[in-house]
This record gives C-alpha cells, structure tokens and sequence, in this order.
C-alpha cells in the first residue's frame, strides 16, 4: 500500500509538472503487455489484460489506479465549485429527518426513519395497541460506524415476532453474513453463516433460518440450506443444490404464510419449488423447468395463482386448487387471459381481490380485478409515471397501498380502497424547496432507423422553448427485460433548473413495450439497444428539444455497454458520455467462467465459445471497437469491490480510449476503492457521487 501512495505522489507530482508545462493535467499511461486471449472462434491479443488482479492487493494494479484518482483530482479541479454547490443542491432537498409510512404484519407497525445529519436508517417497530412505545430494531447508523462500507441485505422478523434476521455487507462485493437479533433482550449473535445471498426466512419453529450459499470464486447462488440457530454453520442442512450455472436463487414465502419457496430463475427458464413452512424439507416443484418457460407463484385461500408465459408471450395468470399434486400444467386453469398488448409484470394476491402490476403503452400501470371479475386500471395524472405496489404485507387488507411516481412527480404513498374506489394520500416524499408545478414530464416517440417507435420520457423546467439551443441528458439501460422507468429524482431537478432537458430512452432490451421489446434487444438483437439510443437523440435534436452538439448521455452497469457503444457508433453525438461501473469487456469476460455473473447470462449476450455469438458479440464489444477517431469528453465510474462488473473492464477500456482519441477531450476515470456495483453505501454518498459527473458534464456542455 505504501507503493500505491508513493506512485500516486509521484503522479500528482508529474501532474503539477505538466500542468505548468502544458497547461494540461497528463493521463496515466499503463504499460502495455501483450497477452493472448483464446477462444474457439479466434484469438486476440489484450495489452490491457495485466491490470485484472483478483486479490485487489496487486501493488502495481493499486498504483495506478491511485493515479487514475489523482488525474481525476486533476482534471477535475476547475469544476470542484460547481459540484460542491451541486452536491449542496441535491442533498439540500433531502428531508433530514424523514420517515416511510407505517405498515402492519402480525400485529406490529413497521418503519424507517432518518435522523438529521445521518447516513443509514433506524428501522423500528411499534405493538399495534394505544401508547406503544417504539422499539430500535436496527440502528444502522451506529452499526456503520467505522466501515468504508454498509449494506443492510435483507431483514426478517420470526413468525413469533420475537427474533430478528438479517444479512449485512461491509465490503461491498455482496458476500453477506447472517446476524440474529433477540428482540426482547436485544442480544445479537454473529451465526458464522458467511459468503450468502441477502435473502432469508424463517421456518414456522423460529429456530430455522433458510438461506442461500454462494460459490467462493464465481459468487453464484448455488446452494439452499437451513441453519438452526446456535448450532455451528457446519452442520447446516442441505435443502437443495442448483446444477446448472445458468440459474439464480430466490427466497419468499407465499401471501398465505403457509408455505416456503425457492425461486430458481435464468434468463430462458424458471423453476419453483415449495414446501409447507411448518416442516420445510420436502420440496415440490410447481412445474419443471424447460426451456423458453417462465413463471412464478403464490398461494392464498386454498389455491395456486401462477404467471406464466406458457402459450402467452406477455403473461397469463392460472390458478390451482392446492388439494391437488403440483407439478402438471395440465391442472392450471385460466384466471386473467393473455393479452397481447398488456404485459403481466407481477400480481398481489389479496383475500377479497387481486392486483395486477402490468405495462402497456410502454407505461407501468396498476389493475385491480374484485371478486365479482370486474377489472379496473388505477387512474394517473400525467402522459408518462410509474406505479408499483406498496407494502402489502396482510392479505385481508380492504385496501391496496400503491406508489406512484414521475420524472416531475415526487414518490407518493396512497391506499386505494377497493371497494369505494377513494384514494388517499398518506404520504408524498418531501422534497424540500421543489414545486412541481414547474416542470412539465413528456412521452414522445422516436422513430428508430427500422421504423420501430421508441418510447421517450422527458421532463424539463416550465418555460422551456423548443428552439434547438437547450441541452439534453439523456439516459438508458436496455438489457436483462429491466425498464428504465420515469422516477424523481432529486438530483435531477438541478439539470432542469440549468435548463436542460432530461430524458429517459427505453429502448429495445428492456420490458416496457412487454416480452418482445426486450427479446428484441438480446443475443443477435443486441444491437437495436444501441442504434435506438442514437436514433432517439437524433430525434430529439430534430425535433428541437436540444441543440446539436449539446447532447450528453449517461449509462450504469449494463447501461455502461450501451455508452460505449454508442461511443464507438456515434462520437460526433455526443459532447459527453458518463459510464458508470460500465461492462465494456463483453467477449473476454463471457469467455471466463470464473467472473461472478459469466454463465447466468448466456442467454442474454450469447456465449462467445459458439463462433457466431463470438462474431456478434466481438462486433459491437466497446472495449474491442475502440478505434482512432474524435472522441467526446467522457467520465468512467467504477468500485474496486464491484463483484457485477469488475474494474479491470473500465480500467482497460480507459487505457484504449486515450490511446485512440484525437479530439483532446479529458477521459477521466474515477475508482472508489471501499464499494462495490451499487457506489458508495449511505443515504448522501451516491450523491457525491453524482455530483461530481453532473459538474463534469455541465461543464462540457457549456451549462453554468
């Protein structure tokens, strides 16, 4: 570590050096050390490749990117004032003490509040009788202190509402271990159950706690077992195994408290199985597995309610009495039909209706269906939002609690009863010194170059004019069949009141339009993602929502892909691009079946060891397609920790671009060294964070 700080003195040293030389901060140059990467379909040679160090204690690899962190420092510099009131600005609409709303489970009231100048929440709960007082089950301010990282995984109370479960990080590589708390004496014991998934439950005796076991080397989810507490970690039941490095696990337990679930899911395929939550042991698959099959299910009142996508593209729901064997399609009857133009995105089940989260028109709506089968959709206010269930957690509930958000709307709890139709407000996120009727949200379409029409959503500050002057952010994702939906954000709001314009591209790959929109943006569609991301700001500076030349576009994780792919396509769009923990290395990475995430996404990239994926994929690879041309000004985000999207990808990928670029535009490289894929832990660090490449980008974009 010593060598690490003495070469990035030096770098800093060489820094100032150059600056009064060359009025220019100097990059850091890694040396260049040819390595063969192989592969059945061809090889190619990584000069970069020497900078993937697993151990993360390479002193070399820690060097430079000390000094990836001093340029940054550098170049940085003249726009510290502006992130620093920035960061004021965002975090100054932040409530500092707020609280989320209360929700009952078996006969408490559950809740998070922050305190004033505190990073992490107090979760607590209060007994559902008069003058209860409240009781602290985790304080996680106080359990932070002193960690350059923290994460709360998941949290679980016992049946007897006695204990408390919950998974914890203090790496940031989500390797979480498991702690118990005794709610009356408020004795916490480490169970030495390490390196799992955050999800947990508990089995009806209040002693059994199921989990999921990690792989040490590729982190997959591989292994169900159930621990007694008190007992060593050793002599854990094994509950199920998973063989197929394709799937992930999960955990829930059904609406109706009766039975225990393990969620086996890939990208083509998934597989459930349950058992009672009284002798969790023997397991029941609700339908095997094949291929191109994709489910879930519940149970509440005696039956089964399942989606699926069995004979229905876009989700159908079926229902099974549960005096009947699982495991046969056959017994499924139809509940909610399939609909082509509606996507089936999730359902609650409730003793006296049903509510269904679904998508159409490329929004995410809500529909409540009675008992009495008529159905009705949850009524918004505005072109472009977002709703989603609240916390549900009693099925007898005459009321459905929903949120309901926008990119000018702020997160609004409300009940809806069912029954009267009247909703109520119970709380809108406060967001402080920010008046909503100032800003006006959109939905536009552009047009992609197959004459596909792309959803866009936009939100600007009112008076905006659409001239052609303004500048735009444009943000996108586009892979796994997750939607970028329209949210508030109140970092967000100090763009809009510069006068830029922000907006939301769903393109292809995602879920918004349903199955179809995301089928067309994987494997040997995967480059729809990236042409409706250009053509949907051609569009935009078409239609005169922003100037040409004004255009600055933003990515995370695999939204990172689609920066640099769009990077490499697209140059000339762009003034400046943001890459956040950015998978940029898609051929060698899916080469390497020992990187955490490698087999599970076959089915979403290809796999490279079949020579046409291989052509496909090394095609449109940003770190492969790095060429010599004219390059905007760019910001790469990453976490030394980061167990999704390791850093050496961002680390080369930056080493190749300052190679190749002739524009003299600044490519900076940021390395938090104490965080994992999500950035820094805490309620402001993500903040920091933002702040710091909105200042860079604003700068290029000659916004004030």
């Amino acid at each position: 570590m010593r060598f690490a700080k003495a070469a990035a003195a030096a770098v800093l040293f060489a820094i100032s050096a150059g600056a009064a030389q060359a009025q220019a901060p100097v990059p850091p140059r890694p040396a260049k050390r040819p390595h063969a990467v192989e592969a059945p379909a061809g090889t190619r040679n990584d000069d970069y490749y020497w900078l993937r160090d697993d151990t993360r204690k390479n002193p070399e690899v820690l060097a430079h990117l000390a000094a990836e962190n001093a340029y940054a420092d550098a170049v940085l510099a003249p726009v510290k004032p502006l992130k620093e009131a920035l960061f004021k600005e965002i975090t100054g609409r932040v409530k500092p003490d707020d609280a989320s709303v209360p929700y009952r489970q078996r006969g408490y009231w559950y809740a998070s509040r922050f305190e004033a100048g505190k990073d992490y929440p107090v979760l607590t709960r209060r007994k559902d009788q008069v003058g209860a007082a409240e009781e602290v089950l985790l304080d996680q301010t106080a359990m932070a202190q002193g960690k350059g990282f923290f994460k709360v995984g998941a949290w679980v109370v016992s049946p007897d509402n006695r204990r408390l479960a919950w998974t914890e990080d203090t790496v940031g590589r989500q390797q979480f271990v498991l702690k118990v708390k005794d709610l009356a004496t408020g004795k916490v014991t480490e169970e030495g159950v390490s390196n799992i998934e955050p999800d947990l439950l508990w089995a009806d005796d209040n002693r059994t706690l199921l989990y999921i076991e990690k792989d040490p080397v590729t982190l997959l989810s591989k292994r169900v077992k159930a621990h007694a507490l008190g007992t060593p970690a050793a002599a854990d039941r094994l509950v199920y195994e998973e063989p197929d490095d394709a799937f992930y696990i999960n955990l829930h337990r059904t609406r109706s408290d009766g039975f225990l679930c393990i969620f086996l899911w890939s990208t083509t395929a998934n597989e459930e199985r349950c058992a009672p939550a009284a002798a969790p042991r023997d397991f029941a698959v609700v339908a095997p597995r094949e291929k191109d099959h994709l489910y879930q299910a519940d149970h509440l009142n005696g039956r089964w309610v399942i989606r699926t996508n069995w004979r229905a593209p876009n989700y159908r729901l079926v229902t099974q009495p549960d005096n009947q064997p699982l495991g046969d399609k056959a017994r499924w009857t139809d509940f909610v039909a399939h609909d082509p133009a509606v996507f089936i995105e999730d359902v609650r089940l409730f003793d006296g209706f049903t509510a269904i989260e679904e998508r159409a028109g490329g929004v995410k709506r809500l529909r409540l269906l009675k008992a009495d089968g008529t159905s009705t959709v949850v009524a918004a206010d505005e072109p472009a939002y977002t709703m989603g269930f609240g916390d549900n957690a009693e099925p007898d509930a005459a009321a459905l609690r929903y949120t309901y958000t926008s990119l000018a709307t702020p997160l609004s709890t409300y009940d809806l009863d069912v029954a009267t139709g009247k909703r109520t407000l119970l709380k809108q996120t406060p967001v402080i010194g920010y008046d909503a009727s100032q800003y006006v949200t959109e939905r536009v379409w552009a047009p992609a170059r197959d004459g596909t029409k792309i959803p866009v959503s936009l939100v600007y500050r009112k008076g905006f004019k659409r001239d052609g002057t303004a500048a735009l952010y444009q943000h996108g994702y586009g892979s796994y069949g997750s939607s970028s939906d329209p949210e508030f954000s109140p970092a967000v709001v100090s763009l809009l009141d510069r006068g830029v314009v922000y907006a939301i591209a769903h393109v292809r790959g995602g879920q918004e339009m349903g199955r179809a929109w995301y089928d067309q943006g994987r494997l040997m569609n995967k480059a729809n993602s990236f042409t409706d991301f250009i053509d949907v700001t051609r569009h935009l500076v078409a239609q005169k929502y922003a100037a040409p030349g004004r255009a600055a576009a933003m990515g995370r994780s695999a939204g990172g892909l689609l920066m640099g792919a769009v990077t490499n396509m697209a140059p000339e769009d762009y003034r400046a691009i943001v890459a956040q923990v950015p998978f940029v290395d898609v051929v060698t990475t899916m080469l390497d079946e020992t990187i955490p995430l490698t087999t599970n996404e076959f089915d979403e990239w290809g796999n490279p060891k079949v020579p046409a994926y291989y052509r496909y994929m090394l095609a449109y690879s940003p770190y492969d397609n790095v060429r010599p041309t004219a390059y905007p000004a760019i910001y790469v985000g990453t976490s030394l920790w980061d167990s999704q999207v390791q850093y050496y990808e961002p680390a080369k990928w930056v080493a190749r671009l300052r190679d190749n670029t002739t524009s003299g535009q600044p490519i900076v490289f940021r390395v938090n060294m104490e965080a994992g894929h999500a950035g820094k832990s805490g309620r402001f660090g993500r903040f920091s964070e933002t702040a710091e490449f909105y200042a860079f980008v604003l700068d290029r974009l000659g916004v004030e």
